[in-house]
């Protein structure tokens, strides 16, 4: 059954004060169309501009992550993702009016819980996913910071924390299924220690900070004064407090402040753009880590957008059609038998392999002391493992043969040569109607895209020589 995308079935809302403004603002969430992906729409601006939620759009990380497009922007997205993300919610718009999402309790839990009540719909389309095909690494070594996607089926994450703190000590956390998210890391709350609000506070930050939406952490030991200097300068009531947690609160988890460092790592990673299968392992991770993290997934989504992604080939899984099933498909016969066999297909697409060998007849004049492939034999072996797509839906594919009607933005990027394994992966442009057969073909050798073509073909009955 098809994974396909997912938007809220009805309009929702909420309000609350920004952590760093202190502005009371409300957002609503819409069901947004296909492919539409997070935006937040500022409308209390005029125009009511866009901003999408991806990477490419983050303008800063301090205290939580900010996007902008143009000049408009929005800050502390990254809860309000995370929950987003955990309900598989592929297309949402967010209108919002004010500069900054609300800090509500600190954690994500709200969020959602709100977007929980609006339900979700399958969309008409299929979701596209970002699979981890190699690792992907971020290495801050000045801050001691690491971040590794390494392949697997599934998105998972592990987080490792260290503030070199007696209080908060070392911390771990993972998820391995986010339909854990909503009781396990949905409730966990920003955290700061005692020694910072000050600085932030002074740099315009934490206007709208309160005991009831953060864990202060305090690491030493102070005088009362000093507690009640804080608290004036926030305009808060005098604490009686001592090392450990300021407001005395009781932690949902012992490994609180590493769940909401792992809640900030999914909400971040969502700018990605795309849903992410792979095993994620973060040391000491930030909003900066994060988003850069999230820069590097974009660059090999664009690079793949571009170039296509190469099947996953391995010569010790046995092939879906051998030879003997392809020369029942297809009438043609060697030297003109340009494909070995298939290692998958399905209703709309098929992947085939070609071992190019020096043994092949057209090496001896192409060229003499420079044996390249001839690009139109790419194109005739590309054409002739669509055909095994084709023939393999209708009955006694012995009865016919296909045809090319047309070839379309052919491009050779890259010289096939002897020893090079050629893959071929060929997608349906259109269902198969009366015969006309439209695909978009790829060859690859190894990840590197040499070949890519549409080609348009018919399937025609052979004639019987009576």
């Amino acid at each position: 059954m098809a994974d396909m995308q997912k938007t809220i079935a009805n309009v929702v809302s909420l309000k609350g004060v920004g952590l760093h403004t202190g502005v009371e603002v409300t957002m609503t969430f819409k069901p947004a169309h296909v492919d539409h992906g997070y935006k937040f729409k500022r409308i209390d601006l005029d125009k009511q501009p866009l901003i999408p939620a991806l990477a490419e759009n983050v303008i800063d990380t301090a205290r939580g992550t900010t996007i902008a497009k143009g000049d408009a922007k929005v800050s502390t997205i990254e809860h309000v993702l995370a929950a987003a993300y955990s309900l598989e919610i592929d297309n949402l718009l967010i209108e919002i009016d004010g500069p900054e999402a609300p800090i509500l309790d600190g954690s994500s839990i709200h969020f959602f819980r709100t977007l929980s009540e609006a339900g979700t719909v399958d969309q008409d389309a299929e979701r596209e996913y970002f699979e981890v095909r190699e690792n992907v690494r971020y290495v801050n070594a000045e801050k001691g910071t690491e971040i590794i996607a390494y392949p697997d089926d599934k998105y998972s994450i592990d987080v490792l924390i260290d503030f070199n703190s007696k209080v908060l000590g070392h911390q771990f956390a993972s998820i391995t299924d986010l339909s854990e998210f909503g009781e396990q890391i949905a409730p966990c709350r920003t955290f700061a220690f005692f020694k910072e609000l000050e600085p932030l506070f002074k740099n315009n930050l934490i206007k709208g900070g309160a005991l009831e939406n953060a864990i202060v952490i305090v690491e030493h030991e102070y005088p009362q004064e000093e507690f009640d200097r804080i608290a004036d300068i926030f305009n808060k009531p005098h604490l009686k407090a001592k090392q450990g947690i300021l407001n005395n609160i009781d932690l949902h988890f012992s490994n609180e402040p590493a769940r909401h460092k792992l809640l900030d790592v999914i909400g971040d990673l969502a700018l990605a753009g795309k849903r992410i299968k792979g095993k994620i392992i973060a040391k000491r991770p930030g909003h900066y880590a994060n988003t850069e993290f999230a820069k590097l997934i974009r660059q090999i989504v664009k690079f793949e957008q571009k170039n296509g992604v190469a099947p996953r080939y391995s010569p010790d899984e046995p092939p879906v059609i051998d030879i003997k099933g392809i020369m029942a498909l297809l009438p043609h016969r060697p030297p003109f038998l340009l494909i070995d066999k298939i290692i998958h297909m399905d209703d709309s697409s098929v992947v085939g392999v070609k071992a190019v060998t020096m043994n092949e007849g057209f090496f001896i004049g192409h060229f003499p002391g420079e044996p390249v492939m001839p690009g139109v034999l790419q194109i005739e072996a590309m054409a002739q493992v669509g055909g095994i797509l084709a023939l393999s839906s209708i009955e006694d594919p012995k009865q016919w043969s296909t045809y090319f009607i047309k070839i379309d933005n052919v491009r050779f990027k890259q010289k096939v040569v002897p020893g090079d394994n050629l893959i071929f992966k060929l997608e349906l442009i259109t269902p198969i109607r009366r015969g006309i057969v439209h695909m978009r073909g790829q060859a690859f050798v190894g990840n590197t895209l040499v070949m890519d073509a549409e080609m348009m073909a018919q399937l025609v009955k052979n004639k019987v020589e009576e």
